[in-house]
């Protein structure tokens, strides 16, 4: 079992940066890649970033490629998205989310473990 809590999350002026924390708990965190998601208002939970067990590879949708960078630090069991030149677009609840498979993907329905998320507000 992990629990994941994600803070870090705020009202922002476009353009602006935040960075999301999202800390795990249990002594197996470096087993799971860990990927990061949004949801905003009536639309589907949507991918944006993923980490592997490592931290040596990491993978972006597009949308944020290049502003967003994912990181982790597994002697603290946590996991990180700096957001930088936030666009009111970026508006959603983010999720953290670990996977235990091997291999690569995007789709929420095969992580295992969420966290309850944190709101980022990107104002225009």
């Amino acid at each position: 079992q992990v629990q994941l809590v994600e803070s870090g999350g705020g009202l922002v002026q476009a353009g602006g940066s935040l960075r999301l924390s999202c800390a795990a708990s249990g002594r197996t965190f470096s087993s799971y890649a860990m990927g990061w998601f949004r949801q905003a208002p009536g639309k589907e939970r949507e991918f944006v970033a993923r980490i592997s067990r490592s931290g040596s590879s990491t993978y972006y949708v597009d949308s944020v490629n290049g502003r967003f960078t994912i990181s982790r630090d597994n002697t603290k069991n946590t996991v990180y998205l700096q957001m930088n030149s936030l666009k009111p677009e970026d508006t959603a609840l983010y999720y953290c989310a670990a996977d235990s498979g091997a291999v690569r993907t995007t789709i929420p329905s095969q992580y295992d473990y969420w966290g309850q998320g944190t709101q980022v507000t990107v104002s225009s």
